[in-house]
Parts: C-alpha cells; sequence; structure tokens
C-alpha cells in the first residue's frame, strides 16, 4: 500500500470505518488532511489508513472521546508536550490495573481473615476516628458510606451524644468499600459488591471479578501499545526511536 493514493472508498474498506466516520474524524483532526485531486476529491495514503487503525486501538485502549483529543493534539503540540500527553496514557492504565489488583488483593486477604475470625467482640471495635485513621479516609466518608447502606456500625448513646462504635464486620466491610472505591468503583456497584460478600463465599467471585477487571484493562493497556508506534510517528515523523 506504501506510495499508493487511496479513495475515501479504499479506505473505508480496508479500515471498516464507513467514507462518512473517515471524512468526520478528518474534521476532527483525528488523521490528517487528505489531499485533494483536481476534481476537488479527497486522496488518502498509506500514512491515513495507519491513522485510522491507531484510532481503533486508542479508542478501545482510553474511550473514543480522549483518542480524538489524543490524537489531535499531539499534531499540533511541541514534541515534549505532545510525547507527555502520549505516555500519561500508559500512566493512567497502569494506575487502574495496579488498583484493581490491589483491591483484588485486599478482598482475597479480607475473605481470609473472615474465614478465621471468631464473634466480635466488643474490644475489636474502632471508633469512627480510629478507622477512618486505619484506612485513610475522612470520617465525613464513612459516614457517608454508612448513609449509603455500606457500612453499618452500632450507634451507643454518650453523655456527648450518639457515638458510632464499627465492629469486626463493619470494619471488614468498611475495608471492603475502600478497597473497591480506590480500584474506581461507582458507589451503586460498590453496593453490589457489599450485599454480595455478605455472604463469605462471595468474596472470592468479587475477588475474580476484580482479577477479570484487571485482565480487561492489560488487553486495553496491549492496543494502546499497539498504537504507540503510530502515535510516535505522528508526534515525530521519520525519527528514529533510539539513538
Amino acid at each position: 500500500m506504501e506510495g499508493l493514493v487511496l479513495t475515501v472508498k479504499d479506505v473505508a474498506a480496508t479500515t471498516g470505518y464507513s467514507a462518512q466516520q473517515i471524512r468526520d474524524l478528518e474534521g476532527l483532526g483525528v488523521i490528517s488532511p487528505a489531499a485533494r485531486a483536481d476534481n476537488g476529491y479527497r486522496r488518502f495514503d498509506a500514512g491515513h489508513v495507519a491513522d485510522l487503525r491507531a484510532y481503533r486501538d486508542l479508542a478501545f485502549a482510553v474511550g473514543p472521546v480522549d483518542a480524538r483529543g489524543v490524537m489531535s493534539a499531539i499534531r499540533r503540540l511541541p514534541l515534549g508536550e505532545a510525547t507527555e500527553l502520549a505516555g500519561s496514557l500508559h500512566t493512567r492504565l497502569r494506575r487502574q490495573r495496579d488498583r484493581a489488583l490491589a483491591a483484588r488483593r485486599a478482598l482475597e486477604a479480607i475473605g481470609a481473615e473472615a474465614r478465621t475470625d471468631a464473634e466480635p467482640e466488643a474490644a475489636d471495635a474502632m471508633t469512627i476516628t480510629q478507622l477512618s485513621q486505619a484506612l485513610g479516609v475522612r470520617a465525613s466518608t464513612l459516614r457517608f458510606w454508612e448513609r449509603e447502606g455500606l457500612v453499618e456500625p452500632e450507634h451507643a448513646r454518650t453523655r456527648a451524644g450518639t457515638a458510632r462504635r464499627y465492629q469486626v464486620a463493619a470494619v471488614r466491610h468498611a475495608r471492603i468499600v475502600a478497597a473497591l472505591r480506590a480500584a474506581g468503583y461507582r458507589i451503586p456497584d460498590v453496593r453490589q459488591a457489599i450485599a454480595a460478600v455478605r455472604d463469605l463465599e462471595d468474596v472470592g467471585r468479587s475477588a475474580e471479578a476484580l482479577g477479570a477487571h484487571a485482565d480487561a484493562i492489560s488487553r486495553r493497556w496491549l492496543a494502546l501499545l499497539r498504537a504507540s508506534a503510530r502515535l510516535a510517528e505522528i508526534i515525530a515523523p521519520g525519527v528514529p526511536g533510539s539513538p
């Protein structure tokens, strides 16, 4: 295909995008502007095909909105900024995968702990301050989780009013919530997970779901790696990748 002049129909047949999608992506700066023949028709080349294939991988990796923004931006940004932008996509996926794996490890540890725990004792209970410090979250966050039905502390009357006491089960649920939220799960998803882990057998299934989530991120990362070679060529055409 090198050196060939391609029509929009040729590119559509090669990439699987429709002619209108190709025109739209050209207008958005995802691919470079096509040359025009004397009759006004667009003339594409192998570079446009490579751009569209990179865009497909990039859209799978980070989503179509971000993919369009990145591929448009790297064409006009200075070398350093364009390289940093492309590199940030790898950083984002790595962090997402690390959070998912950390959450899975937390669930597995909690499941093992749960199987060996005796009945909660008062001595094992934690105050809201102690639990917030242990989890590294604000006390207001724990109160929010309680309102959402994710954690169920006991309420004891004191001279100063009502105090929350988190027994072993409530502490365990708070740890699960913290792990899932750190992995990027939304409150409705966390609520479903907490409902599941109240049955200890479901802790393992939740851990498996997080493992599947991490694997899905790995597949997205692989797509990003495929797209990266073309991104580098767009940022610095013809520049070798090593000294």
